[in-house]
């Protein structure tokens, strides 16, 4: 098939990355990467200034791809990110473009692992390295000459970097690197800060800036709520009790998924299939016409497999994972709302993908106001429901036509009326609980509302001085840890924050209170775990000095 001059091919990329990226289904490139591309791909320094949303991870990673050289085992390119998701994220996407490259290896480095792994597969020869900083400086010290062979170099999202502490790490990685290596630096803002860092360690860089268009979707009902990961199916199955819906389809990131969630489905009963890359056309098709014509109600799909669907009788769509961009977000929930009809989209969050739901939040223009997952009452209410309207159309006549059984069936059986119609219902809905204890004991619930505000540091909001001055009572599950670090070492909550996030392998909500002193601070952490965290810890070093966090004994 010969590659239309106009798409990603115009951009004079590598055939088999530009394959490779219209195999995710993209197939025009967005603003930031037609005006970034070719700026990398010369060999310029950069400076892109682009929210999270607009195609900037593309933007870098296929230039830099084009650039590796595979027949070099060693690392080329390191990419630097503020926090372990976003390094997984990135990882992902270099894996993903790259599937046509054979020899081109990508390596994740970022705390919450174990460090020999990571330095085996630098050492192995992994051309591209997405790095945190903290971690990246620890391998750093244990082999300095690590980045040594390193030409190009990205700093994805620096603002955030800056604003979690690591400007002193970047300064150490920076100076582990080639003077004469290609630097690109990617920040949805340009505070001073940042501006310093370009002065200092880019060379005449070229500018790039994106506004970012505001996307709207007005004739959807859209809502979120917050559910761990591991909770997301019985949160979607206890969703489908009380939403009336007609036609469905849930997306999720992966082929896997698709299968599991689908027969999760199917085995309560519902009419599901999976949609995924790996379906054969002819059965994509059928199950696409069984949505339509009412064989099927739920289809469980990946984005790339739903690319082109378009079923009138979708009223509503399930995110169950968080997809990757609010583009993204945006196309998925396009699915309804089709003909003037009115849609309802359902968007799953997990405590770690908060911050993505801001993005899309300001990408489109429109708070995703947030619901909380059905109770008992209301599932039990909803099942009545629909029993009621099941066996409404049939009362009118049963009389006439099955009267004479039902006396023939209480005199066999020696019982009355309204006891066999109890039994009859009980196999008409097949055990299904149908009381509220039942119920309740039945579905375990699922968080169903945000935990407690932060600030915009991660901390706790702001509290008296003589509530900062003591200790504040210790949340259940929790243990305190002090460290020797405080504001006259320079020390913010957020550094601390940042830190902990990124070597810990911690989610957000883990943290607890975060209190800095003047020649101390104080951090809440889960006390499940706690020595094992604190040992992954013990290297960690927030604005160049050693955390040295221990379980604090008060008196």
């Amino acid at each position: 098939m010969t590659q239309e001059i106009g798409g990603f091919a115009a951009l004079e990329l590598h055939p088999n990355i530009v394959a490779a990226v219209v195999a995710t289904g993209y197939e025009e490139p967005s603003a930031i990467q037609q005006q970034s591309i070719p700026i990398i791909l010369a060999g310029h320094d950069m400076i892109g200034q682009a929210q999270t949303g607009t195609g900037k991870t593309a933007a870098f990673a296929l230039p830099i791809l084009h650039r590796i050289d595979p027949s070099k085992r060693e690392p080329q390119a390191l990419i630097l990110a503020p926090t372990r998701e976003l390094a997984l994220q990135v990882a992902t996407a270099f894996e993903t473009y790259a599937k046509q490259m054979p020899g081109v290896t990508v390596v994740a480095v970022y705390g919450g692992a174990p460090m020999g792994p990571q330095l085996k597969a630098i050492r192995n020869g992994a051309q591209i390295v997405v790095a945190t900083p903290g971690r990246l400086c620890d391998h750093l010290r244990r082999d300095e000459k690590v980045l040594a062979t390193v030409n190009h170099l990205v700093l994805d999202e620096a603002d955030e970097m800056l604003k979690l502490g690591f400007m002193d790490d970047l300064e150490v990685i920076f100076k582990a690197m080639p003077e004469t290596r290609q630097t690109v630096l990617f920040s949805a803002t340009l505070p001073q800060s940042i501006r310093a860092i370009a002065e200092r360690h880019l060379r005449d860089p070229k500018h790039v800036k994106i506004q970012t268009k505001t996307q709207t979707v007005t004739a959807i009902e859209q809502a979120h709520l917050l559910v761990h990961a591991d909770q997301k199916t019985s949160a979607v199955l206890r969703l489908l009790e009380v939403e009336e819906f007609d036609a469905l389809i849930a997306f999720v990131r992966t082929k896997q998924a698709t299968l599991d969630l689908a027969s999760a489905l199917e085995a309560k009963g519902y009419k599901a299939a999976a949609l995924n890359g790996d379906i054969a056309q002819n059965q994509r098709e059928r199950v696409i016409e069984s949505l339509k014509d009412g064989r099927l109600d739920i289809v469980v799909a990946t984005d790339v497999a739903a690319r082109g669907l378009d079923v009138p009788r979708i009223t509503h769509v399930f995110n169950v994972d968080m997809p990757y961009d609010p583009e993204s977000y945006v196309h998925r929930i396009g699915r309804t709302g089709r003909a003037g009809r009115e849609g309802r989209a359902l968007l799953l969050v997990t405590p770690r993908e908060r911050r993505m739901l801001q993005v899309i939040e300001r990408v489109t223009g429109q708070k995703v106001a947030e619901v909380r997952l059905p109770n008992g009452q209301a599932v039990l209410d909803a099942r009545i429901k629909k029993l009621t309207n099941s066996l409404a159309p049939l009362v009118a006549d049963a009389e006439s036509t099955h009267g004479e059984l039902l006396d023939r069936l209480t005199a066999d059986i020696g019982c009355t009326p309204r006891a066999l119609a109890a039994a009859l219902l009980r196999k008409a809905t097949n055990g299904q609980a149908l009381t509220l204890d039942a119920v309740e004991k039945e579905q375990p619930l699922v968080p169903t509302s945000a935990p407690r505000e932060r600030t915009s540091s991660g901390d706790r909001p702001e509290r008296s001085d003589r509530e900062r001055r003591a200790p504040m009572p210790l949340g259940e599950g929790r243990a305190r840890c002090r460290t020797a670090l405080g504001a006259r070492d320079g020390i913010a909550a957020k550094n601390l924050l940042g830190a902990i996030l990124n070597e810990g392998g911690l989610a957000r909500e883990a943290i607890g209170r975060i209190q800095v002193r003047d020649s101390f601070s104080l951090v809440e952490l889960p006390e499940d775990g706690l020595e094992n965290l604190l040992s992954k810890l013990k290297d960690t070093r927030v604005a160049g000095k050693q955390l040295k966090l221990r379980r604090y004994r008060e008196d």
